[in-house]
């Protein structure tokens, strides 16, 4: 079964209306979280979601889904301040800190700024745009050219690390959002400043290939779904044609590492692992392998998926995985030690705050 997009669908918008009007906090999005929790394998109404298990338990190779039920069994988003995790599902409501915000605006595939203080994310007009956490401070950072879809940005960034290590000029050079443009059905990486600018092509390629046909480059086109991770401006994305996964890094000096059959990359917060998406035995399953060329061992986190895992994030100390399902949101042990557990009944894409 190949990866859905089920963004912007009526029941996502319908779902988080009532999210908002159940809610038991009001807290902003720098607040303490209302300490409330979902009734597990429940859905908005409180009945029993279609082919949910029983509280405690786990379907037949699936998840488990656990949690205390809040009083009156109302709904919760799944997000809190400890686990940094935030839900996005095309609207103009965002969930995170264990509450809802309101940006006045739709948001689309919404990413953090590697200190957090600002999301990046493609408004309803097609645009690039960010803001604040709690939603104000809204900012065009590129208008999109007519006849052109853009999607799914990420904010590469370079630093100097806790050793000082990084290349001189390099930590300005790297500060860009990544996305992905789409004209007359091609696929492309484009990039601009996080300080604004002219949007240019991300053309990935091997310094090392030259006129030496032994190396061969990666493609031009087709290239989507890019991530950034670690501290030296590296990019994982998908080529949706070959239905690879690439890491792209040019730091010191470029190169393209082909990851192998996947879609949906990202890379972990520090550079050293990346999970991605691939079919097996006709549902998405998460993989993680390590990003280093020698270890091409990969892990099934979820072996004996009966659901459609898809769209995965790393957690900030890059212990757990979330990623969606049809019904919400689950986490999972990057380590594989454990199944995965639902935390949000609220369907969107899942990223964390750094």
């Amino acid at each position: 079964m190949s990866v859905r997009n089920r963004f912007g669908s009526a029941a996502a918008i319908a779902l988080m209306t009532t999210v908002s009007a159940v809610l038991l906090s009001a807290c902003g999005p720098d607040n303490a979280d209302s300490g409330a929790t979902a009734a597990p394998g429940t859905n908005a109404s409180g009945s029993s979601a279609p082919g949910a298990a029983a509280p405690g338990t786990a379907a037949p190779g699936g998840a488990t889904h656990t949690g205390s039920p809040a009083p009156g069994r109302k709904e919760v988003n799944g997000t809190t301040v400890a686990n940094h995790l935030t839900i996005s599902t095309g609207t103009r409501n965002v969930a995170m800190n264990g509450t809802i915000v309101d940006f006045g605006s739709v948001v689309r595939d919404l990413a953090w700024s590697p200190d957090g203080k600002k999301v990046v994310f493609v408004s309803d007009s097609g645009d690039l745009m960010t803001a604040n956490p709690d939603g104000t401070g809204k900012a065009t950072l590129a208008k999109h050219p007519d006849g052109e879809e853009w999607s799914h940005p990420t904010w590469q960034h370079a630093d100097k690390g806790p050793s000082g290590d990084a290349v001189p000029n390099e930590t300005e050079r790297y500060n860009n959002i990544v996305f992905t443009a789409k004209k007359a059905g091609v696929l492309r990486l484009v990039k601009v400043p996080a300080k604004g600018g002219a949007v240019e092509d991300l053309s990935p390629h091997n310094s090392e290939g030259g006129d030496n046909p032994g190396v061969p480059q990666p493609p031009q086109t087709g290239n989507t779904w890019a991530n950034a991770g670690g501290r030296q401006a590296a990019i994982a994305y998908a080529n949706t044609p070959t239905n690879e996964v690439y890491i792209y890094d040019d730091y010191i000096r470029s190169g393209t590492q082909d990851i192998g059959k996947g879609s949906q990359p990202a890379l972990s917060p520090d550079g050293g692992q990346i999970v991605f998406v691939r079919a097996v035995n006709g549902h998405d399953h998460l993989f993680t392998r390590s990003t280093d060329h020698d270890r091409k061992a990969e892990k099934d986190l979820t072996p004996s998926a009966t659901t459609d895992f898809t769209e995965p994030a790393w957690s900030p100390d890059g212990k757990t995985v979330a990623a969606r399902t049809p019904d919400g949101i689950d986490t999972v042990p990057a380590d594989g030690s454990a199944a995965p557990t639902q935390v949000s009944t609220i369907p969107g894409l899942p990223v964390y705050r750094p």
